[in-house]
């Protein structure tokens, strides 16, 4: 069973995980198990492969990021996605949007 901080955590990731894997991408094309690895890595602690799938998917289908078969040296062609030019305005507004809430937050929390 999961406890009330992991919880908590999943609720807070579930809310930011489109703009991560978007600015991820933005920075650099990648698949989805390469972007787990890489959130992970970035202390994100996403927890599983399929959340991803279901962010690119979405993000895809809402034309933020395109993605196209790419030939892998270690098995079957992987689907390697980009920041499209959509995307990149999206991110640019929701990074605005973060840094206001976060400076909110971060505002409240220093005066606990």
């Amino acid at each position: 069973m999961a406890s009330r901080i992991e919880v908590h955590h999943a609720q807070i990731l579930k809310g930011v995980l489109d703009m991560c894997v978007l600015a991820s991408i933005g920075k650099e094309p990648d698949y989805g198990y390469a972007l787990v690895q890489k959130l992970n890595a970035d202390g994100l602690a996403v927890p599983n492969e399929g959340s991803i799938y279901l962010v690119l998917k979405r993000l895809e289908s809402r034309g933020r990021i395109e993605g196209h078969l790419t030939p892998s040296e270690s098995g079957p062609a992987r689907k390697v996605y980009e920041i499209t030019e959509i995307g990149r305005d999206v991110l640019a507004a929701w990074t605005a949007d973060w840094n206001a809430v976060r400076n909110g937050v971060d505002t409240v929390l220093a005066r606990s």
